[in-house]
């Protein structure tokens, strides 16, 4: 049996060409920490870092790459920066479309005292910027929110968004889940404060890295939520004031930063443009055709503008996740079923609790593997049960 992935938005496979061989190479001919020994190999570590915090703030244009944070993965970044900035009495704002990586440790802060709004999109997942500027109030510290939908791929306003946050003097966090690596993304043009990102989704590196990257008056306000050893002041039991050490402490993983690396240049080389190109071809290629499906409903946008490659399917007289066993069990499709770690978001697009089939795509797949996927659906969909 043929195997067709099609759960990109849950990690991308394959990798980047070169990743496992740069990973590799890392631990078999180098294989030293950074920060901690003044010799040749270790040097060499250093530099990779250093040139994968360059092309990251090459690739979402910020100025200063000692604002590159290495963290495990995007969880970990937004849980920094919501525990980091955020304290009893202020404010913030997210929308209904949150995935559970903000919305967990808001709940968190919440039962400490700060005070949350929550915006609500429309059943196709869209958010009107006004909204958030109705709901700022004087305690308000942030929004924070997702740059597109973990469910049905539908594209917030960031750049509007972001021109509300600098107009109130508020912080603006952005998780870029399900953007980075495949859609442009501009700190400085979007007023972005404190970007979190993956490496492992639409930068197609490995698993287990990740980051984030924040303004300097962002570094100033917010406090460490982890601390230790960073090899730099160990005359010192304090923790260091500068970047990027005062919120990375301990071993990065430096086998995941090479992996990441490589997979940076290959985006590089190929173009964000031309990889988002390749990706909604296959999106609207997939939409198209879901059209002749009996009982299907196409969740959020149903065209390809203002969506990125991940697409919800609810068919409605039937078990989602038994369409979603039967796929893999017998066409060797991999799709993700269930509420995807976004209730609200389901609840928005009127999908809770049942949730979706979620197919999504990414450049290296093929026109055929998308028309089998849907030759699959349909005989599963016509079969009686």
């Amino acid at each position: 049996m043929k195997r067709v992935y099609l759960d990109n938005g849950a990690t991308s496979y394959p990798k980047a060409p070169g990743v496992a061989k740069a990973m590799i190479d890392y631990i078999e001919n180098i294989g030293t920490n950074i920060n901690r020994g003044g010799y040749k190999s270790a040097y060499s570590a250093a530099e990779v870092v250093l040139d994968t915090r360059e092309r990251l703030i090459k690739l979402f244009n910020y100025s200063n790459s000692n604002n590159v944070i290495f963290t495990p993965n995007i969880t970990y970044s937004l849980n920094f920066i919501i525990k980091g900035l955020l304290k009893p009495g202020d404010h913030c704002i997210v929308t209904s479309m949150e995935h559970n990586a903000v919305m967990r440790p808001i709940m968190q802060m919440h039962k400490k005292g700060v005070d949350f709004t929550k915006v609500k999109c429309d059943i196709k997942g869209r958010l009107d910027p006004k909204d958030i500027e109705k709901n700022i109030k004087e305690n308000t510290k942030a929004v924070i929110m997702t740059h597109a939908s973990n469910v049905c791929g539908t594209i917030m306003p960031i750049y509007e968004v972001g021109e509300i946050c600098k107009k109130h003097n508020i912080k603006f966090v952005v998780d870029t889940a399900q953007t980075a690596g495949a859609i442009n993304i501009d700190m400085k043009k979007m007023n972005i404060d404190g970007l979190a990102f993956t490496g492992h989704k639409g930068l197609l590196g490995p698993q287990g890295i990740g980051g984030f990257i924040i303004t300097d008056e962002m570094a100033e306000i917010m406090e460490p939520l982890v601390s230790g050893g960073t090899g730099s002041m160990s005359d010192s039991e304090e923790i260091p004031p500068f970047m990027p050490d005062k919120f990375e402490c301990g071993t990065i993983n430096i086998p995941g930063i090479f992996g990441l690396n490589e997979a940076l240049k290959y985006i590089e080389k190929e173009g964000i443009e031309n990889i988002r190109e390749r990706e909604i071809e296959l999106t609207r290629a997939f939409i198209e055709s879901t059209k002749t499906l009996e009982n299907v409903r196409l969740v959020g946008i149903e065209v390809t503008e203002g969506r990125t490659a991940v697409v919800s399917l609810d068919c409605r007289d039937r078990d989602n996740a038994e369409i979603s066993y039967l796929l893999d069990k017998d066409f060797g499709i991999a799709t993700r079923c269930g509420l995807h770690c976004a209730p609200s978001a389901h609840k928005t697009l009127d999908t809770f609790p049942q949730g979706t089939v979620r197919f999504s795509f990414n450049h290296f797949n093929t026109e055929r593997e998308i028309q089998y996927a849907i030759e699959a659906l349909d005989e599963i969909l016509k079969h009686e049960v």
